[in-house]
């Protein structure tokens, strides 16, 4: 028997306030068809004043420990996946840990923008079947819109705030589990999409910058690619997926990758319709939707992929 990283609870959580495309073309120079037309996004949630990314990853992360039927006293590793941590440092997974109680075990962020949440859970993973550690929690979390230009269309659009947590445990399984995980990463291409500030650099946190379509026609490729690796290497094909969740930047995006794999887009969790792109809580606020209204079930083929700033790519193949 293998050691695998069986994933146990999701949780989202999205904060209160919702901005519709509709308020939006209220200060810019925009439409809701306009935005529906170019991203599928209808509307996105912003954190309140005050609210940071440990409060949304502690109140995602207790929703994925009860449905896990775990305490925090059960926790041995944290890893949280975020763009916008609280502060420069400690990192901001140390204060999740202490906002849930937790005094055991250890924990640290990972950045890789909208890929991190496939980052965090193949390192997770890794320690898993290492059996370094039983119980993992791995958050993806931001307050993405801290970083926008609310006067440039072509980027405020686009993003959200939220976040989405898995618990895994490892088990021995001959099938259950996280299969295995494939990650990337092209730094020729940092300059497609980025943020012109940083402590190291300029002392400023910075703004979203992006060149739109060269990011879309990376982002098609790379994550078609991605897809294809984790299928070959168990020597699957498309046709034996029962779920791809896709980390959800753009709907034409995310049809477009279909459309190259040939896969119905009823195999296709969509959110990013009503949640944005929430950069690494899209994928587990995918997650936490999808098994919460029972699409996705014990026994499925799922697999996760994703492209983020850098450009960092990458995918998971799971059965649920």
């Amino acid at each position: 028997m293998t050691i695998r990283s069986v994933i146990l609870g999701c949780g989202g959580y999205l904060p209160e306030k919702i901005l519709s495309n509709e308020e939006l073309s209220g200060k810019l120079e925009t439409t809701d068809e306009w935005i529906q037309q170019r991203t599928g996004i209808k509307q996105r949630h912003l954190a309140a004043k005050g609210e940071k990314t440990s409060d949304m990853a502690v109140k995602a992360a207790q929703i994925a420990m009860k449905k896990a039927n775990i305490t925090a006293a059960d926790i041995d590793l944290i890893i949280l996946a975020t763009t916008t941590p609280d502060r420069t440092f400690p990192a901001t997974a140390v204060t999740v840990q202490a906002k849930l109680g937790i005094e055991r075990g250890f924990a640290f962020d990972i950045q890789a923008v909208c890929s991190g949440f496939v980052y965090a859970l193949a390192v997770a993973d890794n320690f898993i079947r290492l059996q370094q550690v039983k119980h993992a929690l791995v958050i993806g979390a931001e307050v993405f819109s801290s970083l926008l230009d609310w006067q440039d269309r072509s980027t405020c659009v686009l993003f959200g705030d939220g976040a989405g947590a898995v618990v895994l445990k490892g088990q021995e399984s001959d099938s259950r589990g996280i299969l295995s995980t494939h990650l990337f990463a092209d730094g020729r291409y940092e300059e497609m999409l980025f943020v012109d500030g940083g402590p190291g650099s300029t002392g400023l946190v910075g703004k979203v910058k992006m060149v739109g379509k060269e990011v879309f026609k990376h982002a098609v490729q790379k994550m078609e690619q991605a897809v294809r690796t984790g299928l070959e290497h168990h020597k699957l094909s498309v046709a034996d997926l029962d779920w791809l969740v896709p980390h959800q930047a753009n709907k034409r995006i995310i049809e477009a990758v279909g459309d190259r794999l040939k896969l119905p887009i009823e195999k296709v969790i969509v959110t990013v319709d009503l949640h944005a792109n929430t950069s690494a809580a899209s994928i587990p606020l995918a997650l936490a939707e999808a098994t919460a209204d029972g699409r996705i079930k014990k026994g499925d083929l799922v697999m996760l992929e994703a492209l983020g700033g850098g450009f960092t790519w990458g995918s998971a193949l799971i059965r649920w």
